[in-house]
């Protein structure tokens, strides 16, 4: 059974992006009908067994609320994304409460509109695909109730589950606006490979570090769970002043839940120290790397002995004054040669 979708706005430049990114999906199950404005959207819903309406906010004529409205009137199950330039709370918060699926500034960010049209329609998603291998069918299994239940105790409208990718391995509920759930998903996991690294930096035995976003149109609180995974929840008022402790500490205690059930199946790994830095290497004036200076003989020798016995310190001390007698006036200018030197070559003037 094919899926139709209908394009309402009165820009063309518009509707050709809006078509073309559609067909960046390769779905042949999708049919895609355009119209200019709201009125002639009407009767392209006569002719059409619409499943998903993506109307401009401001048309010629009825608004892209009013069309809403008309066609849910007509036909109740039709997912509806409205397209606005208005970046007002309140114009948003109105067209959520209209019915609207999602709501998308301009520009439009395609990979949010391709998910949300994936998701509406219930097509396979290939902009965030889930994992579907039987391992992690299982872990969502067994952890989708405890994510659940959880939200049921905290009021939260949501709480994901999310792998080093982005990718949401378990959800429980939706964010208070899901249009741009890709977008937001992998900004906050952006976060988290940063939070990891810092960790790593500062030598943390373990992970605890947590990042809370307070206001707009919810609370986000981001937590590790490993170097693998992390919990994400997202609700009103979870990071009060009042609230943010209980918040923190009902978040630590899921996360150790779900944390012994990753081990349980084996899917979770262990924070390692970075890497050292590489050494500087030393370049020419031209910017050519020069070769690294072979070690002094005597410094071989002296570290082979510091091996095999202890040196005593006078031996050091020798060692080093030797060392400074022998190079204290070479220059390390090739071009130049000391005062003593020049005496010696006959090169200075005679003492009268």
């Amino acid at each position: 059974m094919n899926h139709c979708i209908l394009l309402v706005d009165d820009q063309r430049d518009i509707l050709r992006l809006l078509h073309s990114t559609l067909d960046t999906l390769k779905n042949d199950e999708l049919d895609i009908i355009e119209a200019p404005s709201g009125e002639e959207a009407m009767l392209e819903m006569g002719r059409h067994q619409i499943e998903l309406l993506v109307a401009d906010y401001l048309l010629p004529g009825i608004t892209g609320i009013e069309l809403l409205h008309k066609v849910r009137a007509r036909h109740p199950n039709v997912k509806v994304i409205l397209i606005s330039g208005m970046t007002d709370r309140k114009a948003r918060d109105e067209m959520l409460n209209a019915g609207a699926v999602a709501i998308f500034d301009k520009p439009i960010p395609l990979a949010d509109f391709l998910d949300v049209v994936e998701r509406s329609l219930g097509l396979v998603r290939t902009i965030f695909p889930p994992e579907s291998d039987a391992r992690t069918q299982a872990k969502r299994s067994r952890i989708s109730d405890l994510l659940a239940n959880f939200r049921q105790d905290i009021k939260a409208n949501a709480v994901f589950l999310l792998n080093d990718r982005g990718l949401v391995m378990a959800r429980a509920g939706d964010f208070h606006d899901s249009s741009m759930e890709v977008s937001l998903l992998s900004a906050l996991t952006a976060i988290y490979s940063a939070g990891l690294k810092i960790a790593k930096f500062n030598h943390q035995e373990s992970i605890e570090q947590y990042f809370v976003f307070r206001g707009g149109d919810q609370d986000l609180l981001l937590i590790p769970v490993d170097v693998s995974y992390s919990l994400l929840l997202a609700g009103p008022g979870l990071a009060k002043r009042e609230n943010i402790i209980d918040t923190v500490d009902a978040m630590l205690a899921v996360r150790n839940e779900v944390g012994r059930t990753l081990r349980s199946m084996g899917v979770t790994a262990e924070l390692k120290e970075p890497p050292p830095p590489p050494a500087p290497q030393k370049r020419s004036k031209t910017g050519e790397l020069l070769p690294a200076a072979p070690p002094s003989p005597e410094m071989e020798a002296l570290l082979k002995d510091a091996a095999r016995k202890k040196i005593k310190q006078e031996e050091v001390d020798a060692f080093w004054n030797q060392a400074a007698e022998q190079h204290a006036n070479k220059t390390t200018n090739p071009e130049v040669i000391s005062y003593e030197e020049a005496r010696r070559m006959g090169l200075t003037p005679d003492k009268k």
